[in-house]
Formats: C-alpha cells, sequence, structure tokens
C-alpha cells in the first residue's frame, strides 16, 4: 500500500468511528552527517524514521495523535487513541479542516525541483572527504588559523504526505545537502572563530569544499583583535545572513497567529505604511528550487505567491485556515504542522526584493558606521518592537572596511527600523527559506565603552 492510500485510509477509519473530519500525514526520511575535526572523522550520524500523524474532529472539538508503529496494530491504536481523545478536549469554534475549494496542488512537485538523485548517489566516503576538505581549505589558508570546530558535510531526503476527510491527496518529496566549516585563528592574545556554510536541494549546487574553506578563514581572520567602540548613533548595515533576521520578525509580526493575540505591532495595520517605501517583501511557496517551496502546504492548501508588504504597505498577513477564521480573511496557504498538534504558520520563500545596489555600494555610502557580522541575544518584543541585541561586524570608515568590532549592543524599535531601511542591496542570499540581500539602516544606537 503506498502512503497514500495508508493516509487516506485511516481518514476513513477515523471518519467510521466517528470523526466528522479527519486529515493524515505520513513522513518517511532519513538524514546522513558526518563532522571532521582536524582532518580526523569525530562523530558520523545515519538516520531514518517513518511516522504517521492523525488529527480528528467531532463538531468544534479537536485532538492528534502520532505513532511510529505502521503495523496495523499500531494503526489501529493511533485512530483509537485520537477518537478517545476528542471527546475531552475543549470546543473551539474556529476548528475546522479548509473548505474544499481551497484545496489542491499547484503544480506538479517535479517541477519545482525538490528532489534531485544526486543527492542521494553521495557516498559516506564522499561526503566525509567534502567535509575533510573543506576543513583542511580553512587550515591552510592563514597560518594564524591553528584549531578548527571541524568540517561538516549533511544530506537526506524526505517524503510527506497528506490526504483529508474533504477528498485531497498529495505527496512530494525532497533532497537537502550542506557543507560548513568553522575555522579558529589566534594573534596577539587575540582568539576568534566564524564559519561559512553552503546548502542547496542537489549536491552539484553546492559550492566546494575549497571556497567553503576560504569563506570560512576570511571571516574568521578579519575578526581578530576586535575593538569595542564608544557608544554611538550610525548608520548600520548588515550582512544578509544577519539581515535574514530581521526578515524573520516581519514574518513573526505578520503571521496571523500573532495578529489574532495581539501579540504583534502589525495587528490592524493592514493598508498602513509599516516599512520604507523601497521595501517589498512576498511570500512565494512556489519558486522553483527555493528552499520552503512546496505543490501544497501542510493543510493540502494550495501553495501561492503572496505580497506581504508593497512599496512599504502591509498588504496581507500570513495565514492557516484556522488564523484566517480567527480574523475573517482567507488562508494564504501558509499552514505547516509535524505529526502532533494543530497546524501553525510557516513561511514558504519569503523573500525581501531586492534594490540595484551592490554590497560594495552600500558600504561606500557610508561615512561612519557598524557593518553587522553576527548578532548575539534574543531581545526583540513583537508587542512593542522594542529592538536590542549583541552584534559583531566590522567598523566603516569613509566607505571602507577598517576594524573589527565586538562587545557592542545595537538597538532600536523595529517599527522605525523597518522605515528606515534606507538602502536595499542586490545580492539575495537564498541559503534559506527566509531570502534577503544585504540591508542599511538610516540609524541605530550602538551601545559600547
Amino acid at each position: 500500500m503506498s502512503y497514500l492510500d495508508l493516509a487516506s485510509d485511516i481518514v476513513a477509519r477515523a471518519r467510521k468511528q466517528g470523526a466528522d473530519e479527519a486529515e493524515c500525514v505520513v513522513r518517511e526520511g532519513s538524514q546522513f552527517s558526518v563532522n571532521v575535526r582536524l582532518g580526523e572523522v569525530d562523530q558520523v550520524k545515519d538516520s531514518g524514521s517513518k511516522a504517521i500523524g492523525l488529527r480528528v474532529l467531532q463538531g468544534s472539538r479537536a485532538a492528534t495523535t502520532f505513532s511510529s508503529d505502521l503495523s496495523e496494530e499500531g494503526l489501529d491504536a493511533l485512530v483509537k487513541s485520537a477518537m478517545e481523545t476528542v471527546g475531552f478536549t475543549s470546543e473551539d469554534p474556529f476548528n475546522d479542516l479548509p473548505e474544499a475549494d481551497q484545496l489542491g496542488i499547484a503544480v506538479d512537485p517535479a517541477d519545482l525541483g525538490l528532489y534531485h538523485d544526486d543527492v542521494l548517489a553521495l557516498t559516506a566516503e564522499q561526503k566525509i572527504e567534502m567535509a575533510r576538505s573543506a576543513e583542511a581549505a580553512a587550515l591552510d589558508a592563514d597560518p594564524r588559523i591553528k584549531n578548527s570546530e571541524g568540517g561538516d558535510c549533511s544530506s537526506g531526503w524526505s517524503q510527506w504526505t497528506l490526504a483529508n476527510s474533504r477528498g485531497f491527496g498529495g505527496e512530494y518529496r525532497s533532497t537537502h545537502c550542506s557543507l560548513s566549516a568553522v575555522p579558529v585563528a589566534e594573534s596577539n592574545g587575540s582568539k576568534e572563530r566564524d564559519y561559512w556554510y553552503s546548502v542547496s536541494l542537489n549536491a552539484a549546487g553546492l559550492e566546494s569544499p575549497e571556497e567553503v574553506g576560504r569563506r570560512a578563514a576570511e571571516r574568521t581572520l578579519r575578526r581578530l583583535n576586535p575593538t569595542k567602540i564608544a557608544t554611538t548613533e550610525v548608520p548600520i548595515v548588515f550582512e544578509p545572513g544577519v539581515a535574514r533576521s530581521l526578515l524573520g520578525h516581519i514574518f513573526q509580526a505578520a503571521s496571523g497567529d500573532s495578529v489574532y493575540r495581539h501579540a504583534s505591532f502589525f495587528a490592524d495595520k493592514l493598508g498602513e505604511e509599516v516599512a520604507g517605501k523601497n521595501v517589498t517583501v512576498v511570500d512565494d511557496g512556489l519558486r522553483p528550487g527555493g528552499m520552503g517551496s512546496s505543490p501544497f502546504d501542510d493543510e493540502g492548501v494550495v501553495s501561492r505567491r503572496t505580497t506581504i508588504i508593497e512599496n512599504g504597505v502591509l498588504r496581507s498577513y500570513l495565514l492557516n485556515s484556522y488564523s484566517a477564521r480567527k480574523l475573517g480573511l482567507k488562508t494564504t496557504g501558509n499552514a505547516s504542522r509535524g505529526l502532533a498538534g494543530s497546524p501553525g504558520i510557516g513561511p514558504g520563500n519569503f523573500m525581501l526584493q531586492p534594490g540595484e545596489a551592490s554590497p560594495e555600494e552600500i558600504i561606500a555610502s557610508v561615512d561612519r558606521g557598524l557593518y553587522v557580522t553576527e548578532l548575539i541575544g534574543h531581545g526583540v518584543n513583537l508587542v512593542t518592537g522594542d529592538y536590542s541585541r549583541g552584534a559583531v561586524g566590522l567598523w566603516i570608515e569613509k566607505g571602507e572596511l577598517t576594524y573589527p568590532v565586538s562587545e557592542v549592543t545595537i538597538g532600536g524599535n523595529l517599527k522605525e527600523i523597518f522605515k528606515d531601511i534606507e538602502v536595499v542591496g542586490s545580492d539575495l542570499d537564498y541559503r534559506s527559506a527566509f531570502i534577503v540581500p544585504t540591508l542599511k539602516i538610516r540609524r541605530m544606537t550602538i551601545a559600547g565603552k
């Protein structure tokens, strides 16, 4: 029996035992990872899993169960447990599956480029050698690099299957692989670490081990002998890997579950200006090769492209069917769930549309400021927008990167920070479902010595 047939059968069993509605998910996958430290294999993990989850509804009550036992006895117990549990859960008038006309598969999963045989073709020996080569390239880059936290290589695949009692049935497979290096440098009593990584849905898309190691070394060396600068207020430039966190705050603020709880400063702001006019953010679940792409969301709703912010104006929230009903809106196809629990909200490919300036041009536009390469801590309040995080980076003087900076805190308020995005770069970083370029913030406070 295929997983799609299995999921449909479990839904039918739940209906037969008294569920008004039901949905079933089946997940299978495997993961391999290796860490090499100073040329020697330090750790290898190779794992696989199969599991099934069931959500049932009786009236406005809902319950979920999951199991890794796919035997006939295990499946019977899964359905029985869900039906016994649902009677004890609280009533919630917003509990329901999506409407049938919202369900569907947007495109053939093959057209999204999510699954690649070359990932599965990588042998354990090849992955060990890739990790070893990435670390070696970092260690060989400069005599000041005296140690390493290792080179890592990982790969895996997964299959996601979903069926529900409103006629939906669909499944898709995906692969992924990654390569990273974390060198440690020492000079004049200063000891610093940094990293670089490459990630792709296919093995051919990975940067070479030599490039990963070289970039990791370069990033580590530029952090040596940092300075703690005096408290000041200057422009801040976020490199893409760090700017991703700002985009993440936009995602959190626009998530329907935060909005209906009034735990977001975007609540009741549809149609209002929430960012600079140069800021347009879209969520695209159908981008070919995207880390967050899928033909349907985790409730079976058709994936799509949604404009969240357009030229600074908030146009839409990110919604699953539950949050959409709470807010009197339509789902945007952003349901995300595991095997157990009710669906939450997740991104497709959440992208801040690029501008035209290169990173070099953005840095050159700053007379005095900070180029941030790492953020520390979690000092963000999505209700008020208050923002304060530790930062590491490079000081910009007369348009050039000069010396490393550490042990400072950058602060402000997200409501103003988003409106003060002065320049949006052209260098989109596609290594995540959150896709963002270099960003220049007009002015932020740096708390230093």
